[in-house]
C-alpha cells in the first residue's frame, strides 16, 4: 500500500479472537489486519510485533462492522457478511467460511452494513445498514429470519439486550427503537434529540452509538451522550462532551468513550468527564477492551489513522499497532 492510501486510512471496525491472543481490525479500504498481541506485548516486542501477520481484502467497500463467535470472525461489507474461521486465519489461510446477503427488496440495491451484534440466546446475528431495516439471521442454518422494520433512516448501530430478549437500534432518523425479539416488535421508540437536556441541533440528530449493561442505556451522536434509564424511559446524566461520540462502553464504574476529538474520554455514571487520555487519530471511530485473555488485557482504539493505539493501562497509551 503506498503512503498516499496510508494517510487516508481510516480503522472502521475491530475484534478480538476468542483466545484473546489476536486482534482483528478493518479499515476503508475492505482490508482486514490481524495482529497478535502476543507478539506485541511479549518482552521481545519490535516493532515489527507492531505491524499485522496477515492482511487481506475482505470486501470491496469498507469494513464497518468486525465481530467474533467462538469460532469465526464475522465481517461487514457493502450488502455482505463473511465469515473467516479464526484457526485457519491464524495459519494464514484466506478463505471465507461462507458469505451472505439479507434479503433487500431490489438485487441491484447494495446497502452498506454499518452494525451487527450477536444474540447468544438464540444464536442469531442482527445487521443494520443502509436500507433502514434490522435483519435478524440465524447463524445455525444461515437463513435470515425476520426484518425488523420502523426506522425511516439508515441504521448506524445495534445492541442485544440478552436478558430481556430485545435489540436496540439507533438511526439516522434520530430515534432509538427496542424490539422484542421473539415478536418481531417494536417496544419502544426514544427520539433522543427531542429531549432538551440532550439536543444538540447543530450537531443534527443522528444516533451513531449505543451500548446497554443491565437497565442502563448509553446512546449519543448529534445529542449529546447521555445515559438513560430503561425501565423509567429517561435520561438520567447528560456527559458535556463537545464532540460526536461514535463508541462507547461501561467498564468496571466507568464510562469510556470515543468519537470526533484526539483522546478517550473517561466518564462517571453521574456525569462527570474524568480524564480524557490522548491518542494518535484526530477522530476516533472504534474502541475495544479484550476481555478474553486476562493475560493480554488491553484497550485498542482506531480511527483517522493507520496506526491502532493500545492502551495497557487506561490512564496512557502504550504503543501503537500499525496496518
Amino acid at each position: 500500500m503506498g503512503l498516499i492510501e496510508l494517510l487516508h486510512m481510516s480503522v472502521f471496525s475491530q475484534s478480538f479472537s476468542p483466545c484473546g491472543k489476536f486482534l482483528a481490525a478493518g479499515n476503508n479500504y475492505g482490508e482486514i489486519a490481524l495482529f497478535s498481541l502476543s507478539a506485541a506485548l511479549g518482552p521481545d516486542a519490535n516493532e515489527l510485533s507492531q505491524k499485522p501477520i496477515l492482511t487481506f481484502t475482505a470486501h470491496e467497500g469498507p469494513v464497518f462492522s468486525l465481530l467474533s463467535t467462538d469460532s469465526h470472525l464475522l465481517s461487514a461489507g457493502n450488502g455482505e457478511i463473511s465469515a473467516w474461521s479464526w484457526a485457519e486465519l491464524i495459519k494464514k489461510n484466506v478463505k471465507a467460511a461462507w458469505t451472505r446477503r439479507p434479503n433487500y427488496k431490489s438485487s441491484l440495491e447494495i446497502p452498506e452494513i454499518n452494525a451487527m451484534a450477536l444474540n447468544p440466546a438464540d444464536n442469531s446475528l442482527a445487521v443494520g445498514g443502509g436500507d433502514n431495516n434490522v435483519h435478524i439471521m440465524d447463524l445455525e442454518n444461515g437463513a435470515f429470519k425476520s426484518v425488523l422494520q420502523g426506522h425511516t433512516d439508515y441504521i448506524h448501530c445495534l445492541n442485544v439486550r440478552e436478558r430481556a430478549s430485545e435489540v436496540l437500534s439507533g438511526g439516522e432518523d434520530g430515534a432509538v427503537r427496542i424490539w422484542d425479539t421473539r415478536t418481531s416488535q417494536c417496544v419502544h421508540c426514544v427520539e433522543v434529540y427531542k429531549y432538551e437536556t440532550c439536543a444538540r441541533p447543530q450537531h443534527g440528530k443522528w444516533i451513531s452509538c449505543l451500548t446497554t449493561d443491565s437497565d442502563w442505556m448509553l446512546c449519543g451522536g448529534g445529542p449529546s451522550l447521555s445515559l438513560w434509564h430503561l425501565r423509567s424511559m429517561s435520561p438520567t446524566s447528560v456527559f458535556p462532551l463537545p464532540g460526536c461520540q461514535r463508541q462507547a462502553t461501561f467498564y468496571q464504574d466507568m464510562i469510556l468513550t470515543v468519537g470526533e476529538g484526539q483522546c478517550v474520554s473517561h466518564c462517571l455514571m453521574g456525569g462527570e468527564v474524568k480524564a480524557q487520555i490522548p491518542c494518535t487519530p484526530h477522530s476516533i471511530n472504534t474502541l475495544a477492551i479484550n476481555t478474553n485473555s486476562t493475560e493480554h488485557r488491553v484497550l485498542t482504539v482506531g480511527g483517522s489513522s493507520d496506526h491502532i493505539d493500545v492502551f495497557t493501562n487506561l490512564s496512557y497509551k502504550a504503543f501503537s499497532l500499525r496496518f
